[in-house]
């Protein structure tokens, strides 16, 4: 199967992360504004209710996504592995691979220990990288570092994917060595994966560009017809402006355009995850899958990451 006959078949499970997307956002949405007005009516400070609000909301959609969104995340990864090792998927696509999630990840907990330990891995490699930064160039050293930091943050999410991807291939294996395995793997084939980034980076700002721009565009004549909102919520934050991103906040045409972009980034970061960056994976995943499958990881090739991850080196304890 091409990547974009894989991509078509399995865009059913990136409609229901839509779905899922949009009632978390417009939760948060509502919980925020409610806030705010609730405050603005008991206490006569809604700047405290909105905050308040959007804390809550944040909580709700972090529970919602982490509980229920991400058997479509991973089910949609299940079926694009199977589609690249087989060239073969079943008819009920959503249904198969919410099953195969169930069947390898038999608690929500085992899911996020087996992506964790991967992030965790890449985490210490940045935060090594802003330290040699730091350590040659001082502030500017580190501020390179953490941009560098930040690319990689990147490229680590689509490789905890391929990982994930990984594990699923590996169905013989427990998921704990799979992982290992896996990480690996990112060290083995570097130059390999290498060649996507390109892609990666390319399709995320061509979408940021165009569906972040033009919803923020839509965001911000929105917000033009509530004026009296952005005047109170701007007077509100003038009285404590004692920062720069107050004072500039401070002002209701600044912070209606501020709301408009954040607004556009979010729904760029939705629509994004869900249609743009399944597309981008399914041909960064076949070439991780290949690449594993030409030349499994031995349990001789884990002691080459013992030494520079502490929690590939707890995993690789479990399961030696």
């Amino acid at each position: 199967m091409t990547n974009k006959e894989i991509y078509s078949k399995t865009l059913s499970f990136s409609v229901f992360r839509l779905l899922y997307d949009i009632l978390a956002f417009a939760a948060l949405a509502a919980l925020a504004i409610g806030g705010f007005f609730i405050a603005e009516m008991t206490i006569n400070n809604g700047l405290i209710g909105l905050g308040i609000g959007a804390l809550v909301g944040i909580v709700a959609v972090a529970i919602m996504l982490r509980y229920i969104s991400y058997t479509f995340k991973a089910g949609q990864i299940a079926m694009m592995t199977e589609a690249i090792t087989t060239g073969e998927l079943p008819d009920d696509v959503v249904g198969a691979g919410r099953k195969v999630v169930r069947d390898r990840f038999a608690t929500v907990g085992i899911f996020f220990a087996a992506t964790g330990v991967v992030k965790g891995i890449f985490n210490e490699l940045g935060r090594a990288i802003s330290g040699v930064g730091k350590a040659v160039g001082g502030d500017t050293g580190e501020t390179i570092g953490s941009v560098i930091s930040s690319a990689v943050s990147v490229v680590v999410a689509y490789l905890c994917d391929c990982c994930l991807g990984w594990i699923f291939y590996r169905r013989g294996v427990n998921a704990a060595k799979a992982t290992c395995e896996g990480a690996v793997l990112f060290f083995k084939h570097g130059k390999t994966l290498a060649r996507n980034l390109g892609r990666v980076f390319g399709m995320g700002l061509v979408s940021l560009v165009a569906i972040g721009g033009v919803f923020s565009g839509i965001f911000y004549l929105v917000a033009a017809q509530f004026p009296a909102f952005f005047n109170e919520l701007a007077s509100i934050i003038a009285t404590d402006a004692e920062s720069s991103v107050a004072l500039f906040l401070s002002d209701p045409t600044h912070l209606a355009i501020a709301a408009a972009v954040l607004g556009g980034v979010i729904v760029w970061s939705i629509i994004h995850g869900a249609f743009v960056r399944p597309f981008v994976l399914t041909g960064v995943l076949r070439n991780y899958l290949e690449s594993g499958m030409a030349d499994v990881p031995s349990e001789a090739a884990f002691n080459m990451l013992d030494g520079k991850s502490k929690k590939f080196a707890e995993l690789h304890a479990q399961v030696a």
